[in-house]
């Protein structure tokens, strides 16, 4: 384990996951935060870069809320803005959404799509599950009517569980995760696919000012199947937070066995530059 400080001369950018290491959907961490507000301090610049499957103006709105300073970070990129853009060549179409009612409704402004029955639509997007308290074996039936269709799915957030408070609660990428399984066809944005890091990157660029090699950028997240491996495709080194939804595994406030981090993380093919239990400067 380590500090953010200890390594941070080696970076001049951070791209930094939000739900798991800035907060956990009920309130912020105020040690990420603060190391967020060190970094950019000292001349780093920090991009968000999250899952979520709204547009980021919603996002900056939540951190308002959460009392996350703006100054703790120059730019956000979410899933929602890259979904949008796999979303236009449903222009003038009807698709049937999974996910809460009302919550995403930025996700389609603009776009001329009507939400409606699996029966008429010709794809589904998911952004989440109905409802916190469902699993995607909940999905099966809906499944079947999907697959009969040959809709195609877009998800809008890969993320397969999410922390929220105490609770570890289902995200889109579990039910696309078994669509495809079923032999369905998905499409995912966000992490860990490469255009939403591409963006990043560039709102890193634009923060600095200049080019910054990717030896300088340093990716920040909490989850092997999108941080870890969505760094290893983008070719960031990795600052690992085990403190979230691995942190059962890795006794992560305990007794953490750096061996098991670095095992876990391994598969991904990241470049493990150090991992910690919170983001803490």
């Amino acid at each position: 384990m380590s500090t953010l400080s200890e390594i941070a001369g080696n970076y001049d950018a951070v791209l930094s996951d939000v739900w798991g290491v800035v907060h956990n959907g009920i309130a912020a961490h105020p040690s990420a935060v603060d190391a967020l507000l060190r970094f950019r301090q000292g001349g780093g610049r920090v991009v968000l870069i999250t899952n979520a499957p709204r547009p980021s103006p919603p996002i900056v709105d939540m951190l308002d809320r959460l009392h996350v300073p703006r100054d703790a970070y120059d730019s956000i990129v979410s899933s929602g803005d890259v979904t949008r853009a796999m979303l236009t060549p449903y222009r003038g179409q009807t698709l049937h959404y999974v996910g809460p009612v009302g919550e995403n409704d930025g996700l389609f402004e603009g776009l001329d799509i009507t939400l409606g029955p699996a029966e008429e639509a010709r794809a589904v997007i998911v952004t989440d599950l109905d409802n916190d308290d469902q699993t995607p074996d909940d999905y099966n039936d809906r499944i079947t009517l999907w697959l009969k269709r040959k809709l195609p799915m877009v998800c809008a957030n890969p993320d397969r569980v999410v922390e929220h408070g105490e609770q570890l609660i289902y995200c889109g990428g579990a039910l696309a995760d078994l669509y495809e399984a079923r032999g369905g066809m998905i499409r995912m944005a966000g992490k860990p696919y490469r255009p939403i890091y591409d963006e990043a990157l560039r709102r890193a660029e634009m923060a600095a000012g200049r080019t910054v090699e990717r030896s300088r950028i340093l990716a920040i997240g909490d989850s092997v199947r999108t941080d870890a491996i969505g760094a290893a495709n983008a070719g960031l080194d990795l600052l690992f937070i085990t403190g979230s939804i691995h942190a059962a595994e890795l006794d992560a406030f305990g007794n953490p066995d750096p061996q098991a981090v670095r095992d876990l993380v391994a598969p991904s093919g990241a470049r493990l530059r150090a991992f910690m239990p919170r983001l803490a400067w």
